[in-house]
């Protein structure tokens, strides 16, 4: 489990159809681990370096963007909660629901309105004022409607993930809030 705070960006080193390199700096991982990057919770194969072997399967490269990857591109990193952390975005699992577009970037003063377009049959699944996770950043929705919802993104989290180096058009993996899919799931039966 997460909290869509990140802890540090890494940078690709390689990426294989099944395996994920990744510098990951002074993170301290041991092999089992579990590692959310760019909001995917992937296992970690092997340390060593600064650098992190993950497990990447056909289905995860399916349903998110890792099969986007390139060497030297950025990337979210945070390690999995331990008992006692602090929870300070909100809980995620790791689990992508679906990719969305990045349809508007706008400066307003210090803070960066980020739009992003997704595929609107989730529109359910969000709430204005709830919570999202974006490329495992834990973001607050507003506007949100038919396949579209707006963030506010503060200058310390524009600075501190890979948001900074995003454009119109680029992909993003998406994460509902896991406490909604049950209250539909429940509501569904």
């Amino acid at each position: 489990m997460f909290t869509g705070i990140v802890r540090t960006m890494g940078k690709v080193v390689e990426r294989s159809p099944h395996y994920l390199t990744v510098h990951t700096g002074e993170l301290a991982l041991v092999p089992g681990a579990s590692l959310a990057v760019n909001g995917v919770c992937l296992t970690v194969v092997k340390t060593g370096d600064g650098q992190t072997l993950l497990d990447l399967s056909a289905e995860t490269v399916a349903r998110t963007t890792l099969g986007d990857l390139r060497p030297g591109d950025r990337v979210n990193l945070e390690p999995a909660l331990s008992v006692g952390d602090e929870v300070g975005g909100h809980f995620l699992l790791g689990h992508v629901d679906t990719v969305g577009k990045i349809a508007l970037i706008e400066r307003r003063g210090e803070d960066v309105l980020l739009g992003v377009a997704f595929d609107p049959r989730y529109a359910p699944l969000l709430a204005d004022k709830g919570s999202v996770g974006v490329d495992g950043i834990s973001l607050t929705p507003f506007a949100v409607g038919e396949g579209s919802f707006r963030c506010a993104v503060v200058p310390y989290t524009w600075a501190h993930t890979n948001l900074a180096g995003r454009r119109v058009g680029d992909r993003v993996n998406l994460e509902v809030d896991v406490l909604a899919k049950y209250v539909r799931t429940w509501r569904d039966k």
